[in-house]
C-alpha cells in the first residue's frame, strides 16, 4: 500500500509506504500509481482523542450499551478522521461502570477496529465534586470518594485497559488513590474538582499528572486569583486537556491557556457526547429532565437553557479552531492531537509519527487556511484503509 500526500510541517509531498501494517519507507519523488490521496491531500498521524463519551446516539455508559453498538462506534470516529480515541466511561453506579468497561473490553477481543483504535479506556468520575458546578452534569448521586477495591475491579473489567482515570482530588482519601493508581502507569487527570489551590499542589505531588477539560467542569464564580484553574495552569506537571470548539472555551481563554501550557503539555480533545454526529434537535432525557439540544452550530446544552451538556463536534472542528484561535500553526495543532496524546500515554514508541517503523495508523484530509473543518480524505488503521471519502 502506498499513500500519497504532503507531510504536515514541512509541506513536503511524498509517498508513504506501508507493509504489515507499518511504515516501511517515506520517499520524495512522482505519485505512485494506484497511491492514496493526493498532491493536494496531508497526511498526518492518525488523530488521537482521548476523551469521547459517545457517537451517533450510542453512549459508552449506557445501561443497554451492547458489544456491536461499541464496535459501530469506529465507523462514525473514523468518517472524522480520528484513528484512535479512549471510549470515556463517566460517573455511575460501580455495576453499570462494571458493565460498559466490560463491553468496550469485549468490542476490544472481537473487533480488530476496536482493538486497534481503542488507545485505551479513560474513566472520568465517579470520585470527583458532589458541589454543583464542578460536577457539571454527572449524577450527584453516583458522586462518591475514591475505593481502591472498586477501581480494581474496573480494571479487571477493562482487561486492564484503562489509562485515563479523572477525579477530584480533594475527596476523602484521593490523595492516597492518585498514588497508588498512578503508580500502576495510569494517568490520573484532576476534573469536576472544586480542590482549594494547595490540595492540587498535594495531588501533582503524589502522581497526578493531567487536567481534565481544563476550565470546565467548574464554579461559575471563583476567587480571582488563588484558585484551582489558575493551579493547574501553571503547573509544569500537569498536561493539559482542552476542549477547542468554541463553546465550552471562549476563543480568548483558549489562547489563553495553550500559551500558559505550551504546545509541549496540550492535548485537545473533543468530549463529544452520545448524540455528536446526529442531526439537530432535542433528544431523550440523557442529562436533564428537559433533554439535551444539539444545535447547529454543534453546541450541546440542556434543552431550553444556556447550560451545557457535552461537546459535539470533532477534533476535524477542533484543529482548524486551533489554528484560527490561538498562536498555532497546523502543525503545532496536529501535533497536539496526534504526537502529544502518543506521549502522554506512553505510546510514542510505536505511534504518533510518520516515520519508518511506526504503525501505519494515518489521518489524510485537505485543508486551507480559513476552512473551519477538515475535508477528511481517508483513514488508515494499522495498514488498513477504514474509511474512505466517496
Amino acid at each position: 500500500m502506498v499513500i500519497r500526500g504532503k507531510l504536515v510541517g514541512n509541506g513536503s509531498t511524498v509517498n508513504v509506504h506501508v507493509s504489515d501494517g507499518k511504515i516501511d519507507r517515506v520517499e520524495d519523488g512522482p505519485a505512485t500509481s494506484g497511491a492514496l490521496g493526493g498532491d493536494d491531500v496531508w497526511v498526518t498521524s492518525g488523530i488521537c482523542d482521548v476523551q469521547v463519551n459517545g457517537v451517533g446516539g450510542i453512549s459508552y455508559k449506557a445501561e443497554d450499551l451492547t458489544v456491536e453498538q461499541a464496535i459501530e462506534t469506529t465507523e462514525w470516529m473514523y468518517r472524522r478522521g480520528t484513528a484512535r480515541w479512549c471510549p470515556t466511561v463517566t460517573t455511575s453506579s460501580a455495576e453499570d461502570a462494571v458493565n460498559g468497561l466490560k463491553l468496550l473490553a469485549d468490542a476490544c477481543e472481537q473487533s480488530e477496529n476496536a482493538e486497534d483504535s481503542f488507545a485505551g479506556f479513560h474513566v472520568e468520575g465517579p470520585y470527583i465534586s458532589s458541589e454543583d458546578g464542578p460536577r457539571g452534569a454527572h449524577p450527584l448521586q453516583h458522586t462518591r470518594d475514591p475505593d481502591w477495591d472498586e477501581f480494581q475491579r474496573y480494571q479487571d473489567a477493562a482487561g486492564g485497559r484503562i489509562c485515563i482515570f479523572t477525579l477530584a482530588p480533594e475527596r476523602d482519601g484521593a490523595l492516597e488513590f492518585i498514588e497508588k493508581a498512578s503508580a500502576t502507569g495510569v494517568v490520573i487527570s484532576i476534573g469536576h474538582s472544586g480542590a482549594p489551590p494547595e490540595r492540587i499542589r498535594e495531588a501533582v505531588a503524589v502522581g497526578a499528572r493531567m487536567s481534565t477539560h481544563l476550565g470546565n467542569g467548574a464554579h461559575a464564580m471563583m476567587p480571582r486569583h488563588p484558585n484551582y484553574i489558575w493551579e493547574q495552569l501553571g503547573s509544569d506537571e500537569l498536561w493539559a486537556g482542552i476542549i477547542p470548539d468554541g463553546h465550552h472555551l471562549p476563543p480568548s481563554v483558549l489562547k489563553t491557556f495553550y500559551r500558559g501550557k505550551g504546545k509541549e503539555r496540550t492535548c485537545i480533545v473533543s468530549d463529544i457526547a452520545s448524540i455528536a454526529g446526529l442531526e439537530p434537535g432535542v433528544y431523550g432525557n440523557t442529562t436533564g429532565d428537559g433533554g439535551v439540544e444539539l444545535h447547529e452550530n454543534g453546541k450541546i446544552s440542556l434543552a431550553g437553557t444556556p447550560y451545557l451538556a457535552g461537546a459535539g463536534l470533532f477534533l476535524d472542528r477542533g484543529i482548524p479552531n486551533m489554528v484560527s484561535f490561538t498562536d498555532a500553526t497546523l502543525e503545532d495543532a496536529i501535533d497536539v492531537a496526534t504526537s502529544n496524546p502518543a506521549r502522554l500515554l506512553g505510546q510514542e514508541d510505536h505511534v504518533g509519527r510518520v516515520e519508518p517503523s511506526q504503525e501505519a495508523t494515518l489521518s489524510l484530509f485537505r485543508w486551507a487556511p480559513g476552512q473551519d473543518t477538515l475535508d477528511v480524505v481517508g483513514t488508515i488503521v494499522k495498514g488498513r484503509t477504514v474509511y474512505t471519502a466517496s
